[in-house]
């Protein structure tokens, strides 16, 4: 199916690249339906939203530049998503581009969790304060390579 994008106009999908938020993301409760669709740039993927173009999201796999990040799920919302094993579960940190030049950001607090089984998804509240809404990726990713030497 094609569906309107933000960023690259009108793409092809097929279902499994869609996913299913039963409250929305945070701040956008009324949008349940995104697309999964890799951009241009990786390791980037876009979540956009099925029912409104302009809504889009930009997303990467927070592992790739914080090998210590874990995510607990309370027991509602691994009953929510329908998660028998660890290895269902599919994590993202939303990406912030400021406008402004500043450095580029991962909200390592709310990332988007998906049960890749079944393609129910939500946006989790990570209750640790070490993991805030703006952790700054190149920042994190110099940190990691210097920690390797």
């Amino acid at each position: 199916m094609d569906i309107k994008t933000k960023a690259m106009g009108v793409v092809s999908i097929v279902e499994k690249q869609i996913i299913q938020l039963d409250n929305g993301f945070f701040g956008f409760p009324e949008k349940h339906r995104f697309a999964l669709i890799d951009a241009a740039q990786k390791p980037f993927i876009w979540v956009q939203c099925m029912d409104d173009p302009d809504l889009a999201f930009l997303a990467v796999d927070p592992f790739l530049f914080r090998a210590d990040y874990e995510i607990n799920l309370d027991d509602a919302d691994v009953t929510a998503l329908g998660v028998e094993s660890p290895s269902d579960v599919l994590v993202f940190a939303l990406i912030t581009i400021p406008a402004d030049g500043s450095p580029v950001t991962a909200n390592l607090q709310g990332p988007l969790v998906i049960n890749k089984k079944n393609n129910k998804a939500m946006q989790a509240i990570h209750p640790d304060p070490k993991w805030t809404t703006k952790h700054d990726i190149a920042a994190e990713l110099a940190a990691a390579r210097e920690s390797q030497c």
